[in-house]
């Protein structure tokens, strides 16, 4: 056999990684993926030779079905690799495909790396938190959402984020806006943080990358007054030198992060001087392995996380987890009764007990079960993947009054 035949002929399910030397570690048996409503959520979920049941979770606005092609070639390669050697297996998925990283595979490494950490501490009976070495914080703080896609109604929505224990939400700044618009747009922003802020709430602004270069400064002149909590992808995350620029014009917090999905990635932003909060969302960036990572990285240039989690349960839970664990994290996106949630189909909807997620003092406690401190309703799980398997959400296409894209 030549050599391009031996290449070709290689059997990935080979490779079955590093194991316990004693012979006696647990093995990888079965890895089954999920699509869940609402927004084609996508449950990961693991077991072991043991028994051990792990929960990880993903998604990729529009793309999930992409994301689940890259768990079938997970599939394919990681039976009988052993759980607890989440490093070994993230390398091996992030490093041997030559194609390295991007949101489609570092959100599938993200669902299965959350559910290998929940096997983790199932395994050694203690949550994630003390295996990333031990809690900083007892509560992490959270905010919630009010405005919708196309902002409108915020005050009445953030008295009753107000009344759930909220004490900082977030709202799109504004509709669809061309490439230059006009400024006459932009005051109706300024009139809704003032609004928000008048019953003694913090709020964020998302600009979504819907504001391009020309508007994006004349918003952050106009918002300095009213002084929002932060601005979040002021710019389109390709943009390192212009939002560098932007970031020079304005004393309001710069946040982005939810478009970049590894440290590799990251590294020109921050050393660019581009942002004070980092975003990565831990069901996009390769999991909780990664987003600790991002966390470490950040702390040296001096930038807090306040990650992007307008997720499901497990994502929450996993971000919450690097959350109590890491010294420069500030608090983390929270989508109970966001905008997007179906009827019947919410934060926490797929949860045995609701209750591990009560907010307090715009807060949420710490999780003391072992792994992600949840408990996930399989059962439920495999009924609405049985409705909704063949189903995936795509991202809405916006067009202007003369019938131009724009972004969403």
């Amino acid at each position: 056999m030549s050599k391009v035949e031996e290449i070709l002929a290689w059997d990935p399910s080979k490779e079955k990684g590093l194991h316990d030397p004693s012979g006696k570690g647990d093995k990888i048996k079965l890895i089954e993926t999920f699509i869940v409503r609402p927004r084609s959520w996508v449950f990961c979920r693991i077991e072991t030779e043991k028994g051990i049941v792990g929960w990880g979770e993903t998604m990729l606005d529009g793309h999930s079905d992409a994301v689940l092609g890259a768990f079938e070639d997970f599939k394919t390669r990681l039976i009988g690799w052993d759980p607890l050697q989440i490093e070994d297996i993230y390398q091996h998925l992030f490093r041997h495909r030559f194609h390295r990283g991007g949101p489609v595979l570092q959100s599938a490494i993200a669902g299965l790396d959350i559910a290998l950490w929940d096997i983790k501490g199932k395994t050694f009976g203690v949550p994630v938190w003390q295996l990333l070495g031990g809690r900083v914080r007892d509560r992490v703080d959270v905010y919630g959402w009010v405005g919708g896609d196309s902002p409108k109604d915020v005050y009445e929505q953030a008295k009753v984020r107000k009344e759930q224990g909220f004490k900082a939400l977030k709202m799109n700044a504004t509709d669809g806006l061309g490439w230059i618009d006009s400024p006459a747009k932009l005051d109706a922003v300024v009139e809704r943080v003032k609004q928000v802020k008048s019953l003694g709430l913090d709020v964020g602004l998302d600009f979504h990358g819907r504001v391009h270069k020309g508007m994006a400064k004349q918003l952050a002149r106009k918002l300095e007054p009213v002084e929002p909590y932060f601005i979040e992808e002021p710019l389109l995350p390709f943009q390192v030198e212009e939002q560098a620029l932007l970031y020079r014009q304005t004393s309001i917090p710069i946040a982005t992060g939810e478009r970049i999905f590894s440290r590799q990635e990251l590294r020109a932003w921050l050393e660019a001087g581009t942002m004070d909060i980092c975003q990565s969302d831990v069901a996009h960036c390769g999991g909780i392995s990664e987003l600790r990572k991002i966390g470490i990285l950040c702390e040296v240039y001096d930038v807090t996380q306040i990650p992007h989690c307008p997720n499901g349960p497990v994502a929450f839970a996993a971000t919450l987890q690097v959350g109590f664990a890491t010294p420069n994290f500030t608090m983390s996106e929270c989508s109970w009764q966001m905008h997007y949630a179906e009827e019947g189909y919410d934060l926490m909807t797929y949860l045995k007990d609701p209750s591990v997620f009560d907010i307090k003092d715009g807060s949420i406690g710490l999780l003391t079960a072992p792994g992600l401190g949840i408990e996930i309703n399989e059962e439920l799980v495999r009924k609405v993947h049985a409705e909704n398997a063949l189903t995936h959400w795509r991202v809405p296409v916006w067009r202007g009054p003369n019938g131009d894209q724009r972004e969403w």
